[in-house]
């Protein structure tokens, strides 16, 4: 098998909230601009994806509110935590998403920074906002699921 045909890939760091909070239409995966300090952060587990987001802003697409805590062996030259970072979409990709959001009022919420080839990726999902009932609809669901699957397994003893 061809070593280039499936990249290795490891989630990071999670945004396990975003699945609760929003019901993921589509997944997108997009590079990012990273800083060299902010990449060691990232390694180490130093962000948060909690109040993240993804805009279009003049034909590029952005991250925004993405904390990565500032490396603890950097010098003066050390990243702002909360700083814009651009995502590397292809351009036919951004002008989707970007009618896609507009047309239908959804939004895109990063779901998960991953490492991708020794390259950190963001997986990005095209959202759309979960009302509270849909939230406990979404839980009662996930628990019945649950609660079948640990059933059969006793059963298969």
């Amino acid at each position: 098998m061809n070593p280039k045909s499936e990249p290795q890939k490891r989630i990071l760091i999670a945004n396990r909230k975003a699945r609760h909070n929003y019901e993921i239409l589509e997944t997108v995966e997009a590079g990012m601009s990273l800083l060299g300090t902010e990449v060691k952060s990232v390694r180490l587990g130093k962000a948060n994806l909690g109040d993240a987001y993804a805009d279009i802003e003049n034909g590029q697409a952005w991250l925004l509110h993405l904390h990565i805590s500032p490396y603890s062996q950097g010098n003066q030259f050390n990243h702002e935590p909360l700083r814009k970072r651009r995502l590397l979409l292809h351009k036919a990709q951004i002008h989707r998403l970007r009618s896609k959001i507009q047309e239908k009022g959804l939004t895109l919420v990063p779901l998960a920074l991953v490492l991708s080839n020794n390259r950190i990726k963001v997986e990005l999902g095209l959202a759309r906002g979960r009302k509270l009932y849909d939230k406990r609809e979404a839980k009662a669901k996930a628990d019945a699921e649950r609660e079948m699957a640990q059933e059969r397994r006793e059963r298969s003893r």
